[in-house]
C-alpha cells in the first residue's frame, strides 16, 4: 500500500525506497496560480539532505527535485504536482546480511512478517528517513503559500539526550534566525549537544532528542471537535516521520504536575484582540485553534542502526545471533528531522486553511 498523507484538500502520496532508483511525491490539491520560489525550496531541502556535517550520515545526496508535472513556468496550474528525486549514492551490499537478521528497534522484523519476507531491507526500504525528502519538498511549497496568509512555521532542537535548549516563548515566537543545520536558541546548549553527539558517534552509538515546533499566525476557530481536532490531525501526520515516538502540545505531560489554577491560561485583551496571558494550552482548545501560536514537541528516538554489537534472532534458524551493522548512519537524526517536522506542520496547516 502506498504512503498517503490525506487531508481535506491536500493529499501527498510518497513513493520509492531508500535505495530505489528514485523517490518522490505526488502533491494534489494545492491552489492554482501560485509561483513557487525554487531557490527557497532548494535551501530548505539542503537542511534535510545527508552528508553535510559530522552529525549526519556520510551518505551524500544532492536531493535535486525534478518536477514532472503540475507546473507551468514554476506556477501551479491545478493539476497534481509530480516530483522525483534520484538516489545517486547507495551501497545496498551493506545490508545483505540483514535480510535474515533483523536490526533491533528497526522496522525489519515487523516488515518481514507483514510482507512475507519480500520487504526491501536496503537502507530501510520504504521505512527509511530518506522518504522525508519528497515530504520536505511538499512542505517547502506549503510554507511559501502559508506566508502569504500570515502563517509562519518555526522549529528548533529542544533537546539532545539530556541536554536542553531554551523553549520558545509560547506567546510570541521569536523572529531571530537560527542556524539552519543545527537550530538551537542557547549557544551553550548547542555546544553541549554537539559534544554529546560526537561522543556517541565515536563510540559507535547514537542519541535521540526532542524537536519543538510552533505555528504562528493561525486564526482562531480552525479545526473540529473530537476526531478531527487540530491535535489529532497534526499528531497523525507527524507520525509519518520515521523515528517519531511521541508528541505533546502546550504544557503537555508537564501540565499534569500543575494545579488547574497554574495550568489554566487566563484571557486578556491585547491591541483589541482576545489572547491568553500565557500559552500552556498550546494554541488549541477543544481541538480548535485559539489564535495563540500552536506549540508542540516531538520525541525522536536514537537512530537504531548503530555500530556496537547487538543481539538479534536469525529468521532462518530461529536462534539468537550477534549482529554488527555496516552502512552509513546518523549518530543523531534530530537536526535533520527539524525540517521534516516543519514540512509536515506546513502541509497540515495549509490544508486546514484551504
Amino acid at each position: 500500500m502506498s504512503s498517503i498523507l490525506k487531508g481535506n484538500k491536500i493529499n501527498v502520496s510518497v513513493f520509492g525506497q531508500s535505495h530505489s532508483k528514485s523517490i518522490g511525491a505526488v502533491i494534489d490539491g494545492l491552489p492554482a496560480g501560485f509561483e513557487i520560489n525554487f531557490d527557497e525550496v532548494s535551501e530548505f531541502m539542503k537542511r534535510r539532505a545527508p552528508g553535510h556535517n559530522s552529525f549526519a550520515t556520510p551518505r551524500k545526496e544532492s536531493d535535486e527535485v525534478q518536477v514532472l508535472s503540475g507546473l507551468v513556468n514554476s506556477t501551479t496550474c491545478g493539476a497534481p504536482i509530480c516530483t522525483k528525486i534520484d538516489n545517486t549514492n547507495t551501497r545496498s551490499q551493506d545490508y545483505d546480511s540483514l535480510k535474515t537478521l533483523p536490526r533491533p528497534s528497526h522496522s525489519d522484523y515487523a516488515a518481514y512478517v507483514k510482507y512475507s519476507g519480500h520487504n526491501d531491507i536496503a537502507g530501510g526500504g520504504q521505512f527509511s528517513g530518506r522518504l522525508t525528502a519528497p515530504l520536505c519538498f511538499a512542505g517547502a511549497v506549503c510554507m511559501q503559500m502559508l506566508r502569504e496568509k500570515g502563517v509562519e512555521i518555526k522549529a528548533h532542537i529542544y533537546s539532545v539526550k539530556d541536554i536542553y535548549d531554551e523553549p520558545f516563548d509560547a506567546c510570541k515566537i521569536q523572529k531571530t534566525e537560527l542556524d539552519p543545520f543545527f537550530p538551537v536558541i542557547d549557544s551553550e546548549a548547542e555546544k553541549k549537544m554537539k559534544d554529546i553527539i560526537d561522543r556517541a558517534r565515536e563510540k559507535g552509538d547514537s542519541v535521540g532528542g526532542i524537536i519543538e515546533c510552533a505555528i504562528s499566525g493561525m486564526p482562531a476557530g480552525v479545526g473540529e471537535p473530537m476526531f478531527d481536532g487540530i491535535e489529532n490531525v497534526i499528531a497523525r501526520n507527524i507520525f509519518s516521520i520515521p523515528a517519531v515516538k511521541g508528541i505533546e502540545f502546550g504544557s503537555g505531560f508537564s501540565g499534569t504536575l500543575k494545579y488547574g489554577s497554574e495550568n489554566n491560561d487566563n484571557f486578556t485583551v491585547e491591541n483589541g484582540k482576545i489572547v491568553t496571558e500565557k500559552n500552556d494550552h498550546g494554541g488549541i482548545l477543544g481541538g480548535i485553534t485559539s489564535g495563540m501560536p500552536i506549540v508542540f514537541r516531538v520525541a525522536i528516538k536514537p537512530t537504531p542502526s548503530i555500530a556496537l554489537p547487538q543481539e538479534s534472532v536469525s529468521l532462518e534458524t530461529n536462534k539468537q545471533e550477534k549482529l554488527e551493522i555496516k552502512g552509513r548512519h546518523d549518530p543523531c537524526i534530530v537536526p535533520r528531522a527539524v525540517p521534516a517536522v516543519e514540512a509536515v506542520a506546513a502541509i497540515t496547516a495549509l490544508d486546514l486553511l484551504l
